[in-house]
């Protein structure tokens, strides 16, 4: 029996709704952190052809001068921290499937931020994950 089964039905909506809140920051956050550290690569990739990157002492060197990178890498860090209360809250079953979510944010920023074109299967399948984290948003959380 979880702490939610004790509660009333609106103090289980208003858990379930800050529990969704908490997975969506979660999830938005490593978004960033992804934007961030392709920002970061890129000025990177400025530096050293894309084809001679790897674990070498100049990419190494390169990499830790980079600000962006020490930005992106925070933010999952923050991110991270998020998902430890989700998952304190929440059955890895029910949380983990929002992570999906991620994908379909980068796609979003591809589109209006760096003005991508998103081809239409694409979207077709954002569609089917968007459906299936519905459906899992729609079982209990326990």
């Amino acid at each position: 029996m979880t702490a939610l089964d004790h509660a009333g039905p609106t103090s289980k909506k208003g858990n379930l709704a800050m529990l969704i809140a908490l997975i969506l920051l979660s999830v938005t956050v490593a978004a960033v952190a992804q934007l961030t550290l392709k920002h970061g690569m890129n000025g990177v990739t400025d530096q050293i052809a894309p084809e001679k990157f790897g674990l070498n002492a100049r990419s190494l060197r390169v990499l830790i001068a980079t600000p962006a990178i020490y930005a992106g890498l925070f933010l999952f860090g923050l991110s991270a921290l998020v998902w430890l209360v989700v998952l304190s809250r929440a059955s890895l079953s029910f949380a983990y499937p929002f992570a999906a979510l991620t994908y379909v944010l980068i796609l979003l920023f591809d589109l209006f931020i760096l003005d991508q074109r998103v081809p239409p299967l694409r979207w077709a399948g954002v569609a089917f994950i968007v459906a299936g984290i519905f459906l899992v948003s729609r079982t209990p959380h326990g």
